[in-house]
């Protein structure tokens, strides 16, 4: 079974390469000098600061446990920072919109750095501190740099569609290839030079440092809305109308934080469903794999993101349908399937046909987050974006801290049921956001046949 998982990444590996090196003029966006060098600066800090979240991920309950720390400790650490980023979030998400979105960004460097300095330390306390530290600094990671990036593109003049090419690369890097060089660092400095489960919090600090440094050097500051009149509680309360006043905004968040939390809910379940009988599976090389696989969808988004048909708010819907069919196979196989009984050894056949499944979850994933980005851009007003973005974060962070607090109470097949049909939800929500996108363009094309009998609908 050993080459299975070869055969499995080599087959993405491959695929990945032919769609990077198969690229032709017309999958390409034809840009400024100026932007390719704004938009490298960007990706280089981006790729710094997934690399110091990406570095730490799979260390954490490691940690804690050779800390003597059991499940049921471990599991309110997690919570805490769940907790912390719903609760912080959104006040951070807000200041940043009035404080400046540089400054933010600055912010999270420093909070994620003292929380990884937290990680010296076995005492509870301190750990539990370094959990909201690293939950408030999650928040301001997904929300202060893409509302930097946006502003910051839109100030330049930078033509709009150039975004989705800045979203592309951002996640192919920073969600695939460096997440990827991540866990080989972290294995590197953890088993091969034996520096113990706080060398990769130590070298995430040290990438964030990086990153701040040049953040520092050349970015610039820019706001959201910069009213003196307006208070925090002024600011949430213009954020909730918003929501509420659009039903695009509304949608937007609602697919989000479903699918998200499917997302989120997936990290805690792959492990236990690929190995029901404690079968001996090789964690790194998956996730390398899992990693891959988000490079392939990517990519694949770029390609389409490049292109003005089809809309994403169309190709996301079979995206949305996909990705619920991908967490269904672990209830098929259940049943089709005869479990072992034998306890230990390699990966059962189950679990190939789950691990092809997961893969192809991850590759929505990959074409998820650029494709989300280009809504947010389009449909989340500027002078609040990021706290907008955090309120979306609310309902997953309160889904996954129920997740975890009753992780054991149900199935696994009940649990990955549950996120299909969220996942499938999420695709009807998608149908109604295209509907609703598309109503101006109908009501044009109305008004231009009274006109002209003879027009042709109009296009993007």
């Amino acid at each position: 079974m050993e080459l299975f998982y070869f055969m499995v990444f080599g087959a993405l590996g491959a695929v990945v390469a032919a769609l990077e090196l198969s690229k032709n003029s017309k999958d390409r966006i034809n840009t400024s000098p100026a932007f390719n060098s704004f938009k490298n600066n960007y990706l280089v800090v981006y790729s710094l600061m997934m690399a110091g979240d990406w570095l730490q991920g799979p260390y954490v309950y490691y940690l804690y446990s050779t800390y003597g720390f059991g499940k049921g400790e471990i599991g309110q650490l997690f919570i805490a920072g769940f907790g912390s980023s719903m609760l912080f979030g959104t006040i951070v998400g807000s200041l940043a919109d009035k404080q400046g979105r540089r400054r933010a960004c600055v912010t999270y460097c420093i909070t994620y750095i003292l929380s990884c300095i937290t990680k010296h330390s076995p005492q509870y306390k301190i750990l539990m501190v370094g959990r909201v530290l690293g939950g408030i600094a999650t928040s301001l990671l997904f929300s202060a740099f893409e509302s930097w990036l946006v502003a910051e593109h839109n100030k330049r003049g930078f033509d709009q569609q150039w975004l989705s090419l800045t979203f592309s690369k951002a996640i192919f890097l920073g969600n695939g290839l460096v997440a990827i060089l991540s866990g080989l660092f972290g294995n590197l400095l953890v088993d091969s030079f034996s520096l113990g489960p706080v060398a990769p919090f130590d070298a995430a600090a040290c990438f964030l440092a990086i990153g701040m440094a040049i953040i520092l050097s050349s970015w610039t500051e820019n706001f959201g809305d910069t009213s003196e009149n307006k208070d925090l509680l002024t600011q949430f309360r213009g954020a909730a109308v918003a929501i509420a006043s659009d039903e695009k905004i509304a949608l937007l968040g609602a697919i989000q934080s479903l699918f998200e939390g499917s997302m989120y809910t997936f990290v805690f379940l792959w492990t236990p469903a690929l190995s029901p009988n404690d079968e001996e599976i090789p964690h790194g090389f998956i996730f390398a794999t899992f990693m891959l696989a988000s490079m392939l969808g990517s990519s694949l988004a770029s390609r389409l993101l490049a292109h003005s048909t089809p809309r994403v708010e169309s190709y996301m819907q079979i995206v949305f349908v996909v990705s619920s069919a991908s967490l269904l196979l672990p209830i098929i196989t259940n049943f089709l399937v005869a479990p072992s009984k034998v306890k230990g050894g390699s990966i059962s056949f189950a679990g190939c046909l789950q691990l092809l499944g997961f893969c192809t979850f991850e590759a929505c994933v990959g074409i998820f987050w650029p494709s989300i980005m280009k809504m947010r851009s389009q449909y989340i007003p500027e002078e609040a974006r990021s706290t907008i973005m955090n309120f979306f974060r609310i309902p997953l962070n309160i889904f996954v801290c129920i997740v975890l607090y009753n992780v054991d109470a149900f199935p696994i097949t009940v649990m990955f049921g549950m996120c299909s049909i969220f996942l499938f939800v999420a695709s009807i929500l998608q149908r109604r956001l295209m509907a609703i996108s598309e109503k101006p363009k109908i009501e044009n094309w109305t008004a231009l046949k009274e006109r002209d009998p003879e027009a042709e609908p109009l296009n993007d």
